[in-house]
């Protein structure tokens, strides 16, 4: 939640009346962003650190819920970035990481909170995929990226498909070209610099 998409979706949440768990890797960021959330709309906001290449982390912002009589009804998986390398400059660790927190750190945390929605017979997951799932390969992505979203975008398919009977939606959001300070990190800002103005989008407009 501390930049880009991420905060202007917990705004949204915010201003619609909804308590909110924020989680992120900069802990600065997460105590700003939650003194203005419970300042501006009037609502609850909580945080953890946690950093989603590390799986065990998952586990850790579920604890911290479960801890606290945190009941989740809605869970928002945004974390993501681009790698500035060629696929063949990266290590294999860097693509785990990279797989870790755009999908399987996804898997995870569903997988762990779906009991809870189960038995109260509603619940929705909301997963931020992108339009490069439709597009073709492009020189500004990293080789995974495209595979990923279109891998997320089954995985909230099927979610539905076997979910929804019993009161929980998936949703998966696929932005295209967003100005956020995701295109500068990873490497790709010259390409969204190029792009006509009428294909941007900004994140309030996403969330």
């Amino acid at each position: 939640a501390s930049a880009g998409i991420g905060t202007a979706i917990a705004k949204e949440l915010a201003d619609r009346g909804y308590n909110l768990v924020l989680t992120a890797r900069r802990e600065d960021r997460l105590i700003q962003l939650t003194k203005i959330i419970e300042k501006n709309y009037g609502v609850k906001a909580e945080f953890i650190t946690a950093d989603l290449s590390d799986l065990s982390s998952c586990s850790k912002i579920f604890n911290f819920c479960k801890s606290n009589q945190l009941h989740i009804d809605v869970l928002v998986n945004n974390a993501g970035y681009g790698i500035n390398k060629n696929f063949h400059e990266t290590t294999e660790k860097a693509e785990v990481d990279f797989i870790n927190v755009l999908s399987t750190s996804v898997i995870s945390l569903t997988k762990m909170f779906i009991p809870n929605m189960l038995r109260r017979g509603s619940g929705k997951i909301m997963v931020i995929s992108s339009i490069a799932a439709f597009m073709p390969p492009t020189e500004y992505t990293s080789v995974l990226y495209g595979p990923v979203k279109t891998f997320m975008n089954r995985f909230v398919e099927e979610i539905n498909a076997r979910y929804r009977k019993h009161g929980i939606s998936a949703t998966a959001i696929c932005p295209g070209l967003t100005v956020t300070e995701f295109h500068e990190t990873s490497g790709a800002q010259e390409f969204i610099d190029k792009a006509p103005s009428f294909l941007k989008m900004d994140s309030r407009t996403v969330a």
